[in-house]
């Protein structure tokens, strides 16, 4: 029906919990207020008593992996799981086959989750040494693509931006927002150097170590700060890397912010006993000592968005010998799950939570009327049950990749429903087909 009610729901909101009604008509809220009276017309009342409505969560950073890669996911599959988990937007990175390098294959991508998405979408566009004309016709297309991606370490294919003259170019030309991948190509190859009998993944975090980290997010600010450069560094993972960043202005004001993974917040270098490949990705999972810092900067807002750096293989490709074995997990069917049980363990408030995974990447990205519970929004809306459980096993997750490094546990909460533009997509155990989500739009 185009028409809901919800009724009697927790409401997490721009900071407060409160207990109301919420209106939903043709995609839209149109009313937040308790006792909402019944409409005239066809409605669907929904009785959420018990249960926390929560805005969409927004991931500004997966890896769909179409085209190219569809042996190991594709937007069709992990869309799913996204809604599934609760995210009813993602932003996709370029480094697919062949990687997003021109404005025609990032439209081909946008035209593929036309057809296939369940949820809202963007995607980045992708850089190399050589296409910084290609990259600056973006800006024609700044209200309708969130981002451009640089991958200043190693990556697919051509995707490793290391020519300075190029960097310039892109951070003194671009009208977007800057997303970088921060990782220092020199460092790494002089650690490699010093391990060459590297045969597991413990050896990770000691060749793609602090150092690397810290010099190439260093080298990205000076960037930006030298051409006033709108910077996001993604999956911030080290604590040396923290000093970097401040929380002295609103996520609105700030013109350099951060994004922590939940990987990054849940295991340590001691997982990889383990769990071993299966948690190798890039940048590493690092010493036990990072964890805390990193919460400590979240819950302080040095670090702004929580998301999940998606990145499926198939189980034989991670089951390859270390060095051989792809980096990335799957994660964004279970990562406000993940973050809904620390707040369980009361780590984090579900406040804080929803601030970070939908409200500050709304206003990072400036993405258009969602992100928050507010009249006139899209219906973008999760349904949580804090009293409810999810047990990570095979035979429950959606990603095509059919692995998860969270088999076997236990999650303190569960995600009764999920709404795209006001159309339930997720009914608590299945996929709701039949809906597809939208082209996301920017305030530039």
């Amino acid at each position: 029906m185009s028409t809901i009610l919800f009724k009697n729901a927790t409401i997490i909101n721009e900071g407060r919990s409160l207990e109301g009604d919420v209106l939903v008509k043709n995609g839209r809220i149109e009313r937040i207020d308790s006792g909402i009276p019944e409409p005239k017309e066809a409605c669907r009342v929904l009785d959420c008593t018990g249960l926390h409505l929560l805005p969409g969560c927004i991931d500004d950073q997966v890896h769909f992996r179409e085209p190219g890669l569809t042996h190991k996911a594709d937007i069709y599959t992990e869309s799913r799981a996204a809604v599934a988990g609760g995210t009813t937007s993602f932003m996709e990175m370029p480094n697919t086959v062949p990687p997003t390098l021109t404005q025609e294959k990032l439209e081909e991508k946008f035209a593929i989750a036309a057809r296939t998405a369940i949820a809202n979408h963007s995607f980045f566009m992708g850089v190399s040494n050589d296409n910084v004309e290609e990259v600056l016709r973006t800006n024609e297309k700044k209200d309708r693509v969130c981002g451009v991606k640089i991958f200043m370490g190693s990556s697919t294919g051509s995707m490793l931006v290391d020519n300075y003259v190029t960097l310039g170019r892109i951070f003194g030309g671009t009208e977007l927002l800057i997303a970088t991948h921060c990782e220092d190509e020199r460092i790494i190859a002089a650690n490699k150097a010093k391990y060459p009998d590297a045969n597991d993944a413990s050896f990770h975090p000691l060749i793609r170590n602090e150092e690397a980290c810290f010099e190439s997010s260093l080298s990205a600010i000076q960037l930006a700060m030298k051409h006033d450069t709108r910077l996001h560094i993604l999956h911030i993972s080290t604590t040396e890397e923290l000093r970097l960043f401040s929380n002295m202005l609103p996520l609105s004001e700030k013109r350099i912010t951060a994004e922590v993974c939940v990987h990054h917040l849940h295991f340590t270098a001691d997982d990889y006993a383990r769990l071993g490949n299966k948690i190798k990705c890039n940048p590493a999972i690092k010493d036990p000592r990072h964890k805390p810092a990193l919460w400590e900067a979240l819950l302080d807002d040095r670090l702004d968005i929580i998301a999940t750096d998606h990145a499926p293989h198939t189980l034989a490709e991670k089951m390859q010998p270390y060095q051989q074995a792809p980096a990335g997990l799957p994660l964004v069917q279970h990562s406000l799950l993940m973050m809904l049980d620390y707040v369980q363990k009361g780590r984090i408030s579900i406040e804080k939570v929803v601030e970070k995974m939908a409200h500050a990447p709304a206003v990072c990205f400036g993405i258009r009327e969602r992100g928050y519970i507010r009249e006139g929004y899209h219906a973008d809306l999760v349904l949580a049950d804090l009293s409810g459980k999810t047990t990570v096993a095979v035979e429950n997750l959606l990603y095509k990749c059919g692995w998860s490094p969270l088999e076997g546990d236990t999650l303190r909460a569960r995600i009764a429903h999920t709404f795209v533009n006001g159309r339930e997509v997720w009914d608590g155990s299945r996929i709701l087909e039949g809906s597809a989500g939208d082209r996301l739009l920017f305030n530039r």
